[in-house]
């Protein structure tokens, strides 16, 4: 029976197929899997953050094991209100270390000692790889589909149960075929697509579906690009989102694999699957990536997106630059690059938060701190901090917010009677100078 890349994921994952393949070669077969059945996968990593991970822990013991499945397999990322905002936040983050170390987990990522956004620190430390299947306590853990692999947000006791038995249990999903064609312009970037495609079909529109890309377009996206496509997959409803392995992607996992040349357990080989060419998909979406213009989502749904040259009068009070979703090297280039020599217009705070410590350190390198300290901005450690109303940021009765982040739903930022519009690093680097939402063009 034909499948889709995701449904032969899971299904290698279910016939424990794919683990012990090696270096580069295609994957072994594994039973077929049809959209609507549920299984009891095996699975390649676990995470958790500051906010999950301690319900995860307390409800731990329940499930009758003393150790973790895999101190290799596991992941703890304290980073949503870090460094600690307030007491709870610090009672949490010590509740993670002390299971940390009682446990001897392997993947804990403390402030400061290579710390960063969970999305964007466990690619970077090469812990995900093509043909992985991931869990994680945070909805946006599907932005390892960008690599290739099968990765979903789950609540806080499935993390436990994954953590105890490395097992998770899910219903396969149907899938959606989105076609990228052509290459995009300038200033147009990874974010202009995803929110393109969730204002095209909506919200609900991938409901617990699988959002697979592909097309003659994909070679033109930065692998940057693509883990910023994955990462808002859920915006749209989707269970996961995926891209096709291609040279671009083995080339990022080589440049990211740690132990050296060495594969171990954490440091797993590629397994690269593709979709057959007959699998069935529900709908397929097709987008012209050259036609592609900067957008912007208005208030209170990402799928309220206009072309930011329609976005009208629209006069900000803060922008954000940053998070899981355009919080890397990238994205602070392009944002320094529409900054450099200029600043930011008065009466707007500009806060730029690098996503991992490794992109603070490259962006001081490259001079890129120097620019935004120039132009008016203040910059962050990596954080999560504003884009969940955490910290760092938080918007009064009344404010306006251009941002980089993933949603902007009522209160997310700060007070229930502001507003937060989503846009890519170009779009709000342009509306920091000019003080109102505005393009780069």
């Amino acid at each position: 029976m034909s499948m889709t890349m995701t449904q032969k994921i899971l299904a290698a994952h279910v016939a424990g197929g794919g683990a012990s393949a090696t270096g580069r070669a295609r994957a072994p077969r594994a039973p077929s899997l049809r959209a609507g059945e549920l299984i009891m996968a095996k699975l390649d990593l676990v995470l958790g953050n500051d906010i999950t991970a301690p319900v995860a822990i307390r409800e731990f013991s329940k499930f009758g094991h003393a150790e973790v499945f895999d101190k290799e397999k596991v992941a703890l990322v304290p980073d949503h209100f870090t460094p600690n905002k307030d007491i709870k936040a610090a009672q949490q983050c010590a509740a993670m270390r002390a299971f940390a170390q009682e446990q001897g987990i392997v993947n804990y990522f403390e402030v400061g000692h290579d710390c960063g956004i969970e999305h964007a620190l466990l690619p970077e430390k090469g812990l995900v790889t093509a043909g992985d299947l991931v869990i994680g306590a945070d909805s946006h853990t599907c932005t390892y589909g960008a690599l290739g692999a099968f990765s979903t947000g789950v609540g806080s006791t499935d993390m436990a149960a994954g953590m105890s038995c490395g097992q998770t249990w899910l219903r396969v999903p149907a899938a959606i075929k989105v076609e990228l064609r052509g290459k995009p312009r300038k200033w147009v970037s990874g974010k202009d697509v995803i929110l393109h495609l969730i204002g095209q079909i909506g919200v609900d529109g991938a409901r617990y579906m699988s959002l697979e890309f592909m097309g003659d377009g994909v070679a033109s996206l930065s692998m940057d690009d693509r883990f910023t496509i994955a990462n808002m997959a859920i915006e749209a409803g989707a269970k996961n989102g995926i891209f096709p392995v291609d040279e671009q992607t083995l080339a990022y996992i080589d440049a990211h694999k740690p132990g050296g040349s060495q594969f171990t357990a954490t440091a797993r080989p590629p397994r690269v699957y593709a979709a057959d060419p007959d699998a069935e998909y529900e709908r397929t979406v097709v987008i012209d990536l050259a036609a592609l213009e900067p957008v912007v989502a208005f208030p209170h749904l990402p799928s309220k997106v206009r072309p930011v040259r329609e976005a009208g009068e629209v006069k900000i009070d803060q922008v954000v630059i940053g998070s899981c979703t355009n919080g890397r090297i990238s994205d602070m280039r392009v944002a320094a690059e529409v900054m450099r020599g200029k600043h930011v217009a008065d009466g707007v705070r500009c806060i730029v938060i690098p996503a991992t410590q490794r992109i603070y350190l490259q962006a001081m390198e490259e001079g890129l701190l120097k620019t935004f300290v120039e132009a008016g901005c203040v910059v962050s450690p990596p954080t999560c901090g504003p884009c969940l109303g955490g910290h760092m940021g938080i918007l009064a009765k009344g404010e306006k917010c251009v941002a980089t982040t993933n949603r902007n739903f009522v209160g997310r930022m700060g007070h229930v009677e502001s507003e937060v519009y989503l846009a890519s690093p170009a779009v709000a680097a342009a509306s920091a100078l000019a003080g109102k939402i505005s393009s780069p063009i």
